[in-house]
């Protein structure tokens, strides 16, 4: 099976971060698995494009390497709690973002 960004993070989520925008956050175990996310030849602004259907234009990067962190945001498609949002808290939104397999992983 693939080692994905999930197996070599602490934790991946999705939230709010308000009625406009989307944040997603890959808390990485450790340095090795910090510089894979923060790679910005494997995951940037036209990955994060691609996975879920937003102008890689409107996509922000927050690499954090003291926490081993790193955080994206991008627009909402429709404001939270609006007629057309269809998920108020985008609680589960960070799974393709996890499902990524790093280049040099079993699987990648």
């Amino acid at each position: 099976m693939p080692e994905t960004l999930g197996d070599l993070a602490l934790e991946v989520r999705s939230k709010n971060a308000g009625p406009f925008w989307v944040t997603m956050e890959l808390f990485m175990r450790d340095a090795e698995g910090y510089a894979m996310a923060a790679d910005e030849d494997f995951l940037n602004e036209e990955v994060i494009a691609r996975l879920y259907g937003v102008p890689a234009g409107e996509v922000r990067f927050f690499r954090i390497p003291a926490l081993r962190v790193v955080k994206l945001s991008f627009p909402r498609a429709a404001s939270q709690g609006g007629l057309h949002d269809r998920d108020v808290h985008r609680g589960q939104h960070h799974v393709p973002l996890a499902a990524l397999v790093p280049p040099g992983r079993p699987g990648g």
